[in-house]
């Protein structure tokens, strides 16, 4: 198991984006348990990013909307630092 380690930035993320799109909430809880149980599983589409965004990772929620985070395998932590469409948590 992983702990899931909710930034300040990323619960307000989180907190807007489940306002926006209510439909999503129960896709966004399962992701969240699935990451916490193995961020590596292929669904979740788990991928390094590159540019200005080096050293940060994405899983999908739906093939539009990411969560951008930062796994630290040795503490087996996961710190999450935002979610939106992506071009949101790319920028």
């Amino acid at each position: 198991m992983y702990t899931l380690v909710w930034t300040s930035g990323f619960t307000r993320a989180a907190a807007k984006f489940i306002e926006h799109h209510p439909k999503l909430r129960a896709k966004f809880s399962a992701i969240l348990r699935d990451l916490e149980h193995d961020p590596f599983q292929p669904h979740l589409k788990y991928h390094h990013l590159t540019g200005k965004l080096k050293g940060i990772q994405a899983v999908s929620l739906t093939h539009s909307y990411r969560i951008t985070l930062t796994v630290i395998i040795t503490d087996r932590e996961i710190i999450l630092l935002d979610i939106g469409s992506h071009d949101e948590v790319y920028r």
